[in-house]
């Protein structure tokens, strides 16, 4: 399942990038809110449940004004390997090496256009999974214990 969510600062973009997966990429993806603007809600609050949600086969979009927030709290959570989209080669190089499944987006900072790309590089592919690659993600993942 690909989920999604946003703070105030990225609920605009969130919006945009809910229909570009569904019209576009012609994937399905859950929003798990907010459901309308707030401008006083907190980040953490649709970043740590989104979070929880990952699985092995689930990935998540989270939104908020530079990306960082969301990011911060998501990797607070254990099995999330969440990664700030700043560009296509980041979030490319994100899911490749880091076998990342949550990417971060800064909803003050990209264009509809470039959060497009970003995300459609982020969902066409795949970790790499060499050893060298397995290795290094099996070190980080042995500090959630």
């Amino acid at each position: 399942m690909l989920y999604i969510a946003s703070d105030h600062a990225g609920f605009q973009l969130k919006k945009h990038l809910t229909t570009y997966i569904k019209t576009q990429l012609r994937q399905k993806i859950k929003d798990l809110g907010p459901k309308k603007f707030d401008k006083d809600d907190d980040f953490p609050d649709y970043a740590a449940p989104l979070a929880k949600k990952i699985t092995k086969k689930d990935i998540g979009i989270l939104v908020c004004g530079t990306g960082h927030g969301v990011c911060i709290t998501a990797n607070k959570v254990k099995g999330a390997r969440a990664i700030l989209g700043y560009s296509i080669e980041a979030a490319e190089m994100g899911r490749r090496h880091n076998d990342a499944n949550i990417l971060c987006l800064a909803g003050r900072v990209l264009s509809n256009d470039h959060a497009d790309a970003i995300v459609k590089k982020f969902l066409q592919t795949k970790f790499e999974s060499s050893e060298r690659l397995v290795r290094r993600n099996a070190k980080i993942s042995k500090l959630e214990k």
